[in-house]
């Protein structure tokens, strides 16, 4: 008997008081003329950051996600795989979850509640060569063959239909993190993009990412109609490959600044609003060692100094993220749960191995990779100026070796862990992602709180 994959859209709740928000020069309006600034943290794309998009990272699977959910199938059969799935779309975010949103004073979530914000970050044939858009493979073809932004387009009129005249809904987002090595076919997709949009829905917002992962705008022209130009402003304070430890002194803070500058140059050029659509630490946790603590205490001040500068300047934001299994989430699965229980010697070894991009300590591995890092610098010295330009030799070796080709051959690894499981333990395992049976990351919330 087929599965009834009907989805069962409730109807719109009573308007949003602010009505549909409009650009207006450097601001954002409501219905009332009055200035709204979007404050709030990242359930990702498609719809939740690990939610109905899943990321490595987040539920602690390794690669690609079509490709855990294939391993994952051949063990537990379609019928409960498909219970496993659906019971951990129905606990990741439920009305606890949302009350925890709005005690914290966000009005903007990607994608949900109250001001949602829709973004695409796994276009069909994949708008960049990373994990997130989850091809499987290294290369963004999405730039090579039209019929993979036909389908695209396609998408959106969808989207706009559904959420036309929506007023709880701020914009659109069409691609996440866009990296076109020659710049102008980004450029012609947002034109066409757009034209299509605007064709049923001529009112919402539309967000548009810089190119190479919302951080070039060197080649983007005038903008476009009711628009924001968005940019991802991660600081590389905030992560392992981190070139100090941050302090907060005044030539860290400077770098910092430059950094933002840097990337949001072309919206200061056009007098524009900025959203800020992804940005936030990760952090360390008991098993990395005696100086967990201390190394987190570096993250919050990252943290707060980037807070500082998006409050002198107004601009709109998002956090990355909201929940996740302990990596860099505001909230997430607690240690004492089934499926970390399950999963802790998994997890340990993708840690240990570096099979993840996002984040990684890559020098539990340098003795192994640094040969070959070197060996191709010295064979094709070419790769430096390999695209894109902030990924060196050795997040290009990773990216194949460890997060692809590695990955693949944990799949059935991970998926071995839920070998047998009967149905009561697999509703045990999706209920560990429930708000309840998560921890809080009170340095995190408590640095937001007062900005949101």
């Amino acid at each position: 008997m087929a599965r009834d994959r009907t989805i069962n859209v409730p109807p719109a709740s009573a308007p949003a008081p602010s009505g549909i928000l409009k650009v207006s020069g450097k601001e954002l309006i409501g219905q009332d003329g009055k200035p709204v600034i979007l404050r709030g943290a990242g359930l990702e794309s498609n719809v939740a950051g690990g939610h109905l998009n899943m990321e490595n990272f987040i539920t602690g699977y390794p690669g690609h996600e079509k490709f855990m959910r294939k391993a994952l199938k051949n063990v537990l059969g379609e019928e409960k795989y498909d219970y496993f799935f659906d019971k951990f779309l129905e606990y990741f975010f439920t009305e606890k979850d949302a009350q925890f949103f709005a005690s914290l004073g966000f009005n903007c979530i990607r994608h949900i509640e109250d001001d949602a914000n829709p973004d695409l970050h796994a276009a069909p044939g994949g708008q960049n060569g990373d994990w997130h858009c989850d091809t499987g493979i290294h290369m963004a073809f999405f730039w090579e063959y039209v019929e993979f932004q036909n389908r695209t387009v396609a998408i959106w009129e969808e989207l706009a239909r559904r959420y036309k005249g929506n007023t709880w809904v701020a914009g659109f987002n069409p691609l996440n993190e866009p990296c076109d090595e020659e710049h102008y076919r980004l450029l012609a997709f947002y034109e066409r993009v757009e034209k299509a949009i605007r064709a049923i829905d001529p009112d919402h917002i539309l967000f548009w990412d810089g190119n190479t992962f919302a951080a070039d705008f060197s080649k983007f022209g005038d903008p476009l109609p009711n628009s924001v130009y968005a940019i991802h402003d991660y600081s590389n304070y905030g992560f392992p490959s981190s070139p100090e430890p941050y302090k907060g002194t005044p030539e860290q803070k400077a770098k910092m600044l430059r950094s933002y500058e840097r990337k949001t140059a072309y919206q200061e050029k056009i007098g524009g609003h900025i959203w800020n659509g992804e940005w936030g630490p990760v952090y360390a946790s008991p098993d990395d060692g005696a100086n967990w603590e201390s190394i987190n205490e570096d993250r919050y001040r990252v943290l707060k100094d980037q807070l500082a500068i998006y409050e002198e300047r107004k601009i709109s934001w998002s956090i990355w993220l909201y929940k996740d299994i302990g990596f860099q989430g505001m909230v997430y699965v607690s240690p004492d749960t089934a499926y970390i229980k399950r999963l802790k010697p998994f997890l340990e070894k993708k840690k240990r191995l570096a099979a993840d991009e996002w984040g990684c300590d890559v020098s539990t591995v340098d003795h192994i990779f640094k040969p070959v890092d070197n060996w191709l610098l010295e064979e094709v010295p070419g790769i430096k100026k390999r695209y894109p330009p902030m990924w060196n030799v050795t997040t290009h070796v990773g990216r194949v070796l460890r997060n692809i080709l590695l990955s693949e051959e944990l799949y059935p690894e991970y998926a071995a862990y839920f070998q047998d499981l009967s149905f009561e333990d697999l509703e045990e395992m999706a209920a560990s992602f429930k708000f309840e049976n998560c921890v809080q990351r009170q340095g995190l919330n408590d640095a937001i709180k007062p900005s949101a």
